[in-house]
């Protein structure tokens, strides 16, 4: 069952999208482009000025034919060539300006937009899709760019041509231009009557883009799974339904534009002939020239234009307006967790100390269930810390709230004495490597991959993390060794094979606290022996804490600590909670050796 678009899409968020002054948001995109914005501006007065000079020049060329001599007729129409050689400059000026604007201010906002959501915290995740987002940042900006680039400027200029050309229709004939004022009224309320409908109907159509955008990234990303389970039919049918839902609001939208559009030029050339027709009686009663009359149609025909430019630019401007809610919306979203205005420095060197005093902590998506409960726990520096208990215990949020990626609602978590939130996150994540149970890998080369824990580290410092996780070999099999493309998270590789990589990561990352999420759980028994000696290598310098349910993971740990419905139920080393009996014991019986103890 396909699912309405979110964020906004309530009533009251569908009511604010006929507010056109949304568009004001993007001033300060545009502003470090004032000066480009200021030369398209003085092309497109240009190119509107010379418009208006045009119906002039004929007008002296039809009042003069019978009069003037050739020499003077030549110069006129060398001075209309001359005229329309100015309005192709300053058009193409206006058009080189206003697009390399349009493309400035929309690469900023996108650069914008990915820098707020790339450090908001997985709370926020939990909210939105991540098709979504990325339908933002392509779709909504592709009409954002429309706007900027083109729309804006013809609106302008048609704005200019409205203005200066119901001014020069008034030097004209005053009493013509007062017969065409009367027709205005009734080409404004279908504008704004209908523009708001088709405000309405355009958000929604993007609302069902982001939608159809977020449904195609969920099962593409999933593939495997979907294909597995033979699930394409209902995927399949789920696409289809979320795109036909956009496209019935793109049809509503189109249908009420069209509308607008042929009620707006109806009205318009019906009064323009009807005053033409005035005028024609005029000339033949001598009351004006037949020059002026020419001149007088063309600016009405200008003017005429203008406004029907300006009833379909109005749409487009909706549909911008639309966009930049929506982007804004993710601008401002306010994020569960923030850094301190004046984040404290994490004490140098780093021992690795932490501690969790009296923590509590519900996941926003599950507020009744806790996922820790009054946890207090220190761990000393150099320490290897094993987390044991069943599924959805807290062993995993343990590791999350060491990162926080989450604040907990009570207590308090501590690195070295500070607490996380008096720091920049970027500064105390520096001081720790993580293994996740799920290994992220890029489309990039297996190199960058393992780079990504130091961005700085040498092809000699990679390797030799490679070799540390047991990861060389495989890798110089690969067709091009370190260089080889691993292909879009990590397609062309093995689970061991991206444990491996992800585990090398973190070797390289050389951090004081180690963090591990299962990370051996993929790797075949003689991957998982050689992994396994590096990690016991590298964990005796440093702070370690390892999520496992792997016995001999677990016995080689200073400390087991025994979670239970997120809560501290037991701790002490292997033989001690196997006398004790209790969880522990059952866990290592069912879950460590197969039913059977070993000491």
């Amino acid at each position: 069952m396909a699912r309405r678009p979110t964020p906004a899409k309530s009533d009251e968020d569908r009511a604010k999208s006929k507010n056109i002054g949304a568009l004001r948001a993007l001033a300060p995109y545009v502003k470090p482009y004032r000066g480009l914005a200021l030369c398209a501006g003085l092309a497109l007065v240009l190119t509107a000025s010379v418009s208006l000079v045009m119906p002039i020049a004929v007008r002296r060329v039809v009042d003069n034919f019978n009069t003037a001599a050739d020499a003077l007729l030549d110069q006129y129409f060398l001075a209309a060539i001359g005229v329309a050689a100015l309005l192709a400059i300053g058009t193409a000026l206006r058009y080189m300006l206003v697009t390399r604007l349009g493309e400035n201010v929309v690469a900023d906002i996108r650069k914008a937009v990915f820098d707020r959501i790339i450090g908001m915290s997985p709370a926020f995740f939990e909210n939105i899709m991540t098709g979504e987002v990325l339908s933002r940042i392509t779709t909504d900006t592709t009409l954002i760019l429309s706007v900027i680039g083109s729309s804006i400027s013809i609106a302008l200029r048609n704005l200019l041509i409205f203005a200066g050309g119901l001014v020069l229709m008034l030097f004209t004939s005053a009493k013509l231009t007062g017969l065409v004022l009367l027709i205005v009224p009734l080409v404004i309320v279908p504008i704004l009557v209908l523009g708001r409908r088709l405000r309405v109907l355009s958000r929604e159509n993007q609302d069902w883009i982001a939608e159809s955008s977020g449904s195609a990234s969920e099962a593409l990303l999933s593939v495997q799974t979907v294909q597995a389970f033979t699930h394409e039919g209902e995927s399949r049918r789920s696409f289809a339904k979320v795109t036909d839902l956009s496209l019935d609001a793109a049809k509503r939208r189109i249908k009420t534009r069209a509308f607008m559009t042929s009620i707006v030029i109806f009205l318009i050339f019906t009064g323009v002939v009807g005053v033409l027709w005035i005028g024609a009686r005029d000339v033949r009663m001598g009351a004006m020239s037949a020059g002026s009359l020419i001149q007088f149609v063309i600016y009405a025909v200008m003017v005429a234009g203008s406004v029907a430019a300006l009833s379909e630019i109005w749409g487009e401007l909706q549909r911008a307006a639309g966009a930049t809610e929506r982007l804004v919306e993710l601008l401002e979203q306010d994020d569960s967790v923030q850094d301190p205005g004046a984040p404290l420095p994490l004490p140098q060197p780093v021992r690795g100390e932490i501690r969790f005093e009296n923590v509590n902590f519900n996941y926003p998506a599950r507020p009744e269930l806790p996922a820790l409960d009054n946890v207090t726990l220190t761990i000393a520096p150099g320490e290897t810390v094993a987390l044991v208990g069943p599924s959805g215990a807290g062993k995993t949020t343990i590791i999350q709230m060491i990162q926080r990626f989450y604040d907990p609602q009570g207590g308090r978590v501590l690195l070295d004495g500070v607490p996380l939130s008096a720091m920049a996150r970027g500064s105390f994540r520096k001081a720790m490597a993580l293994v996740p149970q799920d290994p992220v890998i890029f489309a990039a080369s297996a190199r960058d991959n393992i780079r990504f824990g130091r961005i700085d580290a040498t092809d000699a410092e990679v390797e030799a993390a490679a070799r540390a996780a047991a990861a060389h070999d495989f890798i110089s099999k690969l067709p091009e060794g370190y260089n080889s493309q691993v292909g879009e998270r990590g397609v062309m590789l093995s689970g061991g094979q991206k444990q491996r990589i992800a585990i090398a990561r973190a070797i390289l990352r050389d951090a004081p606290v180690l963090l591990l999420d299962e990370a051996t759980s993929a790797l075949d028994a003689e991957s998982e022996r050689l992994v396994q000696n590096a990690v016991d290598a590298l964990a005796q310098s440093r702070t370690t804490l390892i999520v496992a349910h792997r016995l001999a993971t677990v016995k080689k740990a200073d400390r087991i600590i025994v979670m239970d419905e997120g809560r501290i139920v037991a701790q002490g080393r292997h033989d001690d909670l196997v006398a004790e009996g209790g969880l522990y014991a059952k866990l290592a019986r069912l879950q460590f050796t197969d039913g059977s103890v070993a000491a």
